[in-house]
């Protein structure tokens, strides 16, 4: 599953919780360990602003460290030191997980103590020396221009068939679907961005639309004409769909804000119906449409702002991504390569 950056800049799997976890957090820990959990958690949420997803996983991988400490007899928080925090996450490796949970997992526990030392629930921070493991750095899948171009295509010619007069709940979600491809592959947002999108936050007028991202950092982003339109389209028809929705702009078949799973389910529907179009879900969009603004000329920074990326370096990769293709397109056509 594509990781998401967390508030740090530190890339962590966004749904997850920790690798091979079948207890919720706070299972089997000591009353202690329960209360840190507890606080840190609020921590997360309210104090500084993470998603849902980011607390769950932080928390299941504290939950995790803590069900470990346990089963070695070092139950008590205070006695933890950075040679069982480095012994746990060896744990962790030995037990098949890769690079980037290791990562999150070692990210997880130095946000924790530093935070438990910093508001004097601990004396000390163990994990203030604690290195992680670096990630390798992979080139994400992408899209050519011209599979994304034949996936909205072939979703406009389904909602143009689609008679209004025989099917109207029918016609409503196929244009919902195409706005949705289209929002997603217009502007790179994240899925939970766009199904956390209201009504307030489209500029129909100058064309933008307000992106609320992770720790509620804002940004605005601008659409282009076909999203534009196919927004209006959808708006159009969405109150026959809409029923206990509020002010969600993308309303799921049951008539509340549409969830996040059904987005990706769409996603990987539509590209899989594509002859030779990778089976990627929403972040593959977002891939595509960063890699396909550099191809196009745009400026580094103007695509992490787009983004959303709190580090340049994690939008540097999509100049890799463009200076592959450049290679592969050189080795084939050139007659010396």
């Amino acid at each position: 599953m594509a990781a998401a950056a967390d508030a740090g800049g530190v890339e962590v799997p966004g749904t997850e919780l920790a690798d091979g976890q079948a207890e919720p957090p706070g299972a089997g820990l000591t009353p202690a360990q329960a209360e840190l959990l507890a606080a840190f958690r609020r921590h997360l949420a309210s104090e500084r602003n993470l998603s849902p997803h980011t607390v769950r996983a932080y928390t299941g991988d504290l939950s995790n460290l803590f069900g470990h400490l346990n089963r070695v007899g070092e139950s008590d928080p205070v006695a933890i030191d950075l040679t069982e925090l480095r012994r746990w996450l060896a744990w962790q490796q030995a037990g098949g997980a890769g690079r980037g949970t290791l990562q999150r997992r070692a990210a997880a526990v130095r946000t924790f103590f530093g935070w438990a030392r910093h508001t004097g629930r601990l004396p000390s921070d163990p994990a203030a020396g604690l290195r992680s493991p670096k990630v390798d750095r992979r080139l994400p899948p992408t899209l050519e221009v011209d599979k994304v171009r034949a996936v909205l295509e072939r979703l406009a010619a389904i909602a143009d068939a689609t008679d209004p007069s025989d099917d109207p709940d029918g016609r409503a979600i196929a244009q919902r679907d195409l706005a949705i491809l289209e929002v997603l592959y217009a502007s790179g947002m994240r899925v939970s961005e766009l199904c956390g999108l209201d009504l307030t936050d489209l500029d129909h007028a100058r064309g933008l639309v307000r992106v609320f991202g992770k720790g509620g950092k804002e940004r605005t982003i601008p659409l282009g004409r076909p999203a534009l339109r196919a927004l209006a389209a959808w708006l159009s028809v969405r109150s026959r769909l809409a029923r206990d929705a509020g002010a969600a702009v993308f309303v799921g078949d049951r008539g509340a804000r549409i969830d996040p799973r059904v987005v990706r389910r769409l996603v990987h529907r539509s590209l899989q119906a594509v002859p030779e179009a990778a089976d990627l879900g929403p972040h593959g969009l977002r891939h595509a449409m960063a890699t396909h603004l550099l191809e196009g000329g745009a400026d580094l920074r103007s695509v992490q702002e787009v983004l959303g990326h709190s580090s340049l370096a994690t939008t540097q990769l999509y100049t890799h991504v463009s200076s592959e293709r450049l290679r592969a397109a050189f080795q084939q056509a050139h007659p010396r390569a």
